[in-house]
């Protein structure tokens, strides 16, 4: 009997191409009961939920490959305690499982030369099991098999008309959304799915971008964080930062911001950092080389020199985040002072024109491919790294679409909205009591550094990276999902969700979208059935329907790993 995946994937490019439009030509304007905007994981379970429970939804979707980070590179999830990811989120780990259950999924290595690395991470029993583990490919064609069981409708490739006028709003209702081939989408319900917040914003829905001072909640680990090293993604030797070493008037190496970092605790407008999370191989026949980018500039790594030349690097520390997914592949994080993360490279992104994006996702991606070319080829590398950078390349069967480069850059922040709840570092720390939860979170509050500046020693140093654990599994509440009334009654927003910049840092995973999605989905089903807005839900009704589907929403003793 054929595997899933044996029979999907040579199907899964008709998939992409029917569903894609499914309901659409040749009218310009479509109505269904819910409408999603975004394809992210969060877009594809809301989907899900929808029509299970009857009513119509279509998502429109800007990109074309559905899934976001779960298929666009982040194999490794980051799921922290994993009993309390319930509902879609566990059957799409489950589905993984089923997949890498048969010896057909292993085209490049054998199920038991990849050891129980994926395998051990199973579910809680003997019936139902997960696996958190995976290539992109697998979690695309999952995503594309829930698209297919229920009939999903996705235009792809649509894009937000984020002018005004792009977003129609009467009596604090969206009514309509334009897209920029001008078709309209009508819905009683809306759910902004994007990693960007951008329906949520163009709707006139409050927000906020960047870190918060720490006494506007009172917390300790936002806004600036100088001297706070609590990962080793800093610069643990001096490193002159100065183009002539010693020399400030000969000016800062590229990378590095000439402004002060701020006072510690200060507030600011800046961004954790973006970068691609890389498929990578070390299988002779499924690798492709690092290719040279186009207007390499070899200036650009010097700082990464000066750390290996000041003992920083051996080949262990390098390749430490080149964490292991099936079939001798990669998902390939930062590590380190200078790495894949573009630090400062994003700062306008979440505000950005989609021209400006654009160009903000490619000068990403030519600095993520210089800084492989140069560990790869440049005489300043240890040799040792030089000879392990040489046994890989990117994967050949991964984002064949693309050369090979992911599809989604990983936008850990952007928009984070102001609405009925704002999620604090106390809350994401499983110190409070959650009255109205709708899912939970448990990953550590993880924020990656924001800026690279000079000490007052004279010394490049990174700030902003923060790893804090939780002291147990937090509930995340209603509210955290929804406006506030009177600014939008009939929009949900499961990702760009109301957060503090450090509490979002836990909240952020692809577990957790999943579920916010999910249970996004069930308030707009049942306040369209109730013909009130979600605010107006009243939650004890919420929370059986929650239940039913099975989120975990509270930590008990069962939840104990």
């Amino acid at each position: 009997m054929k595997s899933f995946f044996s029979r999907v994937l040579p199907l899964l490019c008709w998939a992409c191409f029917f569903s894609g439009i499914a309901d659409y030509a040749p009218r310009r304007t479509h109505e269904a009961d819910v409408i999603i905007y975004g394809g992210t994981a969060a877009a594809v379970t809301a989907a899900v939920q929808v029509k299970a429970m009857g009513k119509s939804v279509i998502i429109v979707s800007p990109d074309k490959h559905l899934g976001g980070m779960s298929s666009g590179g982040l194999g490794f999830t980051d799921t922290g305690n994993k009993t309390v990811i319930g509902g879609l989120a566990r059957d799409f780990y489950h589905r993984l499982f089923l997949h890498y259950n048969d010896e057909k999924a292993w085209q490049w290595e054998k199920k038991s030369e990849y050891g129980n690395v994926g395998q051990a991470t199973v579910a809680l029993d003997s019936t139902y099991k997960t696996m958190w583990i995976f290539e992109p490919h697998a979690a695309e064609a999952v995503f594309e098999q829930y698209v297919r069981e229920n009939n999903l409708v996705i235009h792809r490739d649509m894009w937000l008309d984020r002018n005004k006028g792009g977003v129609t709003v009467k009596n604090g209702q969206i009514v309509s959304i334009r897209t920029l081939n001008g078709s309209i989408y009508k819905g009683k319900m809306f759910i902004d799915a994007t990693y960007e917040g951008d329906l949520m914003a163009a709707a006139g829905v409050s927000y906020t971008v960047g870190r918060e001072a720490n006494e506007v909640y009172g917390e300790q680990w936002n806004g600036v964080q100088t001297g706070v090293f609590q990962h080793r993604h800093y610069f643990m030797q001096p490193v002159d930062p100065y183009k002539i070493p010693g020399n400030p008037a000969s000016g800062l190496l590229p990378e590095i911001s000439a402004a002060p970092p701020g006072q510690k605790g200060a507030g600011d407008k800046k961004l954790q950092a973006y970068c691609f999370r890389l498929c990578m191989s070390n299988h002779p026949e499924n690798r492709v080389p690092f290719p040279k980018p186009e207007g390499y500039d070899r200036s650009r790594y010097e700082l990464l020199a000066r750390a290996f030349a000041a003992g920083w690097g051996d080949v262990k520390e390098v390749f430490s985040k080149f964490d292991t997914i099936p079939n001798k592949k990669t998902d390939t994080n930062n590590h380190g002072p200078m790495s894949s993360d573009y630090i400062g490279g994003n700062y306008d992104y979440p505000e950005a024109t989609y021209e400006r994006r654009k160009e903000i996702i490619k000068a990403h991606e030519l600095y993520q491919k210089g800084y492989l070319y140069f560990l790869a080829n440049d005489t300043a590398v240890p040799v040792a790294v030089r000879k392990e950078m040489a046994n890989f390349g990117l994967a050949k069967d991964e984002f064949t679409d693309n050369d090979n480069w992911p599809h989604q850059l990983y936008i850990r922040e952007a928009r984070r909205m102001i609405g009925d709840f704002i999620m604090k570092e106390a809350d994401a720390l499983g110190k409070t009591n959650i009255v109205r939860p709708i899912g939970m979170g448990s990953y550590a509050l993880d924020a990656h550094n924001a800026q690279r500046y000079v000490t007052p020693e004279g010394y490049v140093q990174n700030e902003g990276d923060i790893g804090v654990k939780p002291a147990r599994p937090y509930s995340i509440d209603y509210g955290t999902i929804l406006p506030k009334e009177k600014e939008c009654s009939n929009l949900l927003v499961p990702v760009a969700v109301s957060s503090s910049h450090i509490a979002y840092g836990s909240i952020r995973m692809e577990p957790v979208f999943m579920i916010l999605g999910q249970s996004a989905a069930i308030a707009a089903v049942m306040s369209i059935e109730k013909k009130i807005s979600p605010q107006a839900l009243p939650y004890p009704e919420l929370e059986q329907e929650l239940l039913k589907v099975g989120q975990v929403l509270v930590y008990t003793n069962k939840n104990k790993k």
